[in-house]
């Protein structure tokens, strides 16, 4: 499991409650957060440079739990490695549609995620008649990243960046940034009425099912590239 940061350790802790027994590793790129302001050249490099890093601990399947990367370079990484890749895209925008009520849809992530159009993309396979409303939400990664998550600066950062899809009515919100998850407790308290969607979550689930074996020690190595 890799992200740009800490936001993926929310799909490593679930992949770790359905598969106790699987040996798991995981990546943050804390040296390089984050990805999301970032050229899609600059992403792809990072991505290729951290799943070879994978690649080198043996591993059998890579979950990419960062949105940013898993919309800019999920297809050219299935294509050049030797191992499955999965991305939080699909099994994100499947349980959204799954979801939702009245039809309507926000998507949060940070600006590369929602440039590229791809979960609006993903939902509209699903269903098109489907309304999506994304926003960039820029403020809320380094608000993880230095340790503000349960801090009033977050509280009034998610409101601020709900607001657009609470202004479209949307019932449930993707939360495409493998980091948002951490603000689950201001999501709610800033719009309880929405049912909010944890993408590393899904993905989790979804490469749980596609390696049920639970041969392992069930260790967890957890590695970074700085502080």
């Amino acid at each position: 499991v890799f992200d740009s940061g800490l936001g993926g350790l929310c799909a490593l802790k679930e992949l770790h409650r359905i598969l106790p027994d699987a040996d798991l590793v995981y990546f943050g790129d804390t040296g390089r957060t984050p990805y999301g302001t970032r050229s899609p050249e600059t992403i792809m490099k990072y991505a290729a440079q951290d799943a070879r890093f994978l690649l080198s601990r043996n591993v059998r399947a890579i979950l990419i739990a960062c949105g940013t990367v898993s919309t800019v370079a999920l297809n050219a990484l299935k294509i050049s490695l030797p191992v499955p890749v999965f991305g939080v895209v699909s099994a994100a925008s499947r349980e959204a549609a799954m979801s939702t009520k009245n039809g309507k849809i926000g998507v949060m992530g940070t600006g590369a995620t929602i440039s590229s159009g791809v979960f609006e993309h993903e939902l509209k396979l699903i269903n098109g008649s489907l309304e999506v409303t994304s926003v960039a939400c820029p403020l809320l990664v380094p608000v993880v990243e230095y340790g503000f998550a349960d801090d009033e600066i977050a509280y009034l950062s998610v409101k601020r960046s709900l607001q657009p899809v609470i202004d479209a009515g949307a019932d449930t919100v993707i939360l495409g940034c493998t980091h948002f998850p951490l603000l689950i407790k201001m999501l709610k308290k800033a719009a309880p009425h929405i049912t909010f969607v944890d993408s590393g979550a899904a993905a989790a689930r979804e490469i749980a099912a596609a390696f049920p074996d639970k041969n392992g020690s069930g260790a967890v190595h957890c590695c970074v590239s700085d502080t």
